[in-house]
C-alpha cells in the first residue's frame, strides 16, 4: 500500500500529525508513507520514523508572487516531484483549500481515492474546497484533539482502529546536538539542563518576563542549567534577559529545526508556553510542562485529563507531561510544582523510537 500524507504545517500541526502515521505503521508494517509538507518543516518530518519520501513544497511563499516566472517554475518542479508515484490513498490531514489542491494533484493508483475530513473541529481551521476533492469524506466528532483528529482520520480512512498505544516516532540524533549540551552535566555538577521555550508567534500566548526570570533562578538553585533557544531578533533579546545574572544558563544560537531536535533530545525537560518546540518536547518524550493562557490545551496539549482544579492537567501514565491553564496567566508557583510533578513521575510509555 502506497500513502500519501498532505499536511502542510505549522510545525505544532505537523507534529500532532506525526503519530498517526506511527499507528499506520502498526496496522500495515509494508506500507510506504510519503508526506507533502512545506519545506520549512521538512527537517522535521525527515525525523519521523516510517517517512519513506518528503516532498517539499512553499504554497506560502509561493502565493505572494503568484505568476511571476520563478514561482511557475517551483510549482512546475513541485507537481513533477509530487507525481513520481501513485497512491493507494492520499489523506489531506489539514482541511484547507491549500492541502485540498495538492491532494487533487496527487496521482492515484488503479482503485486509490482520496481522504479528508467531511466537517470541521472545534478550534481548527477548515474549508469547503477539501471535501470537494476528496472521493471519501470522513466524519469526526467535533470537539476532538488534534493528535486524536489526525488518528481517527487515517484509521476510518484506512480500516484500522486506533491503538491505545501512542508514540510520535520523533528521531533524535543526539550525536549532532550542541557541542555544550553534551557533558554539561557531567562538567558543571548540574542534574542536566532545561530549555525554556518562551518564543511564540501570538504575544497572547506568552509568559511575563519576570516570571521567566524567577523560574530560571528557581531551577538553578535546583542544580538544573537552563537553555534558552531563539528564532528571531526579538527572542534573542528576550533570551539575554532571561540569562542575565543567571549562574548557568546557556543562549544557544539560532539552530537549523533538526540540530535544535538533537540538542533539545540532550535536555533533562522541557517548559514553555503553547508553541510547536513545546509540542516537539512531548514528541521527544521529554518532562514537560506547556504553559496555557488560554484553556486551549484540551486541543494541542499533551493528551491530559484534568486531574486538579488548580489547571494543572496530567492523565494515567502521563504525568511527567502537564499543561498549567490560569487567567490572565500562570504563577511561576503552579508552573514550578507541576515542574516538580514531572521529576517525580514516570515516563508516560511512549517515546521517540517505539
Amino acid at each position: 500500500m502506497k500513502i500519501l500524507i498532505v499536511k502542510l504545517s505549522s510545525l505544532g500541526d505537523v507534529v500532532h500529525a506525526m503519530a498517526a502515521v506511527q499507528d499506520i505503521r502498526r496496522a500495515y508494517p509494508a506500507a510506504q508513507i510519503d508526506w507533502v509538507v512545506e519545506r520549512n518543516f521538512a527537517p522535521l518530518v525527515r525525523r519521523c520514523k516510517g517517512v519513506r519520501r518528503v516532498i517539499g513544497c512553499e504554497l506560502r511563499r509561493w502565493r505572494k508572487d503568484m505568476f511571476s516566472r520563478e514561482t511557475r517554475q517551483a510549482w512546475s518542479a513541485f507537481k513533477t516531484d509530487l507525481q513520481q508515484d501513485t497512491y493507494d490513498a492520499v489523506i489531506d490531514l489539514q482541511g484547507l483549500s491549500k492541502s485540498a489542491l495538492v491532494a487533487w494533484f496527487a496521482q492515484l493508483a488503479p482503485n486509490g481515492q482520496r481522504f479528508a475530513m467531511a466537517n470541521a473541529t472545534e478550534g481548527s481551521s477548515f474549508e469547503a474546497p477539501t471535501r470537494w476533492v476528496a472521493d471519501v469524506q470522513v466524519t469526526l466528532p467535533t470537539h476532538v484533539h488534534a493528535v486524536t483528529r489526525a488518528r481517527l482520520l487515517c484509521a476510518k480512512a484506512l480500516g484500522y482502529t486506533v491503538p491505545h498505544e501512542l508514540s510520535f516516532g520523533l528521531l533524535a540524533q543526539k550525536n549532532q546536538a550542541l557541542p555544550d549540551m553534551k557533558n554539561v552535566a557531567l562538567r558543571t555538577g548540574l542534574k542536566g539542563v532545561v530549555a525554556l521555550v518562551h518564543g511564540t508567534s501570538r504575544a497572547d500566548k506568552s509568559w511575563p518576563l519576570r516570571h521567566w526570570r524567577t523560574l530560571a533562578s528557581r531551577l538553578n538553585e535546583a542544580d538544573f542549567g537552563i537553555a534558552l533557544p531563539q528564532g528571531s531578533v526579538a527572542e534573542e533579546a528576550f533570551s539575554r534577559d532571561v540569562a542575565s545574572g543567571m549562574a548557568h544558563a546557556q543562549l544557544w544560537p539560532r539552530l537549523p529545526l533538526d540540530a535544535l531536535i538533537d540538542s533539545m533530545a540532550c535536555c533533562a525537560g522541557v517548559i514553555g508556553v503553547d508553541s510547536g518546540l513545546s509540542h516537539i518536547a512531548v514528541a521527544l518524550n521529554l518532562p514537560h510542562v506547556q504553559i496555557y493562557n488560554f484553556d486551549t490545551a484540551w486541543r494541542t496539549g499533551p493528551l491530559t485529563e484534568v486531574s486538579a482544579p488548580t489547571g494543572v492537567r496530567s492523565g494515567p501514565g502521563q504525568s511527567h507531561l502537564v499543561s498549567v491553564f490560569a487567567q490572565p496567566t500562570p504563577t511561576v508557583e503552579a508552573v514550578w510544582q507541576a515542574w516538580q510533578g514531572c521529576q517525580l513521575a514516570p515516563a508516560s510509555g511512549f517515546g521517540p523510537n517505539d
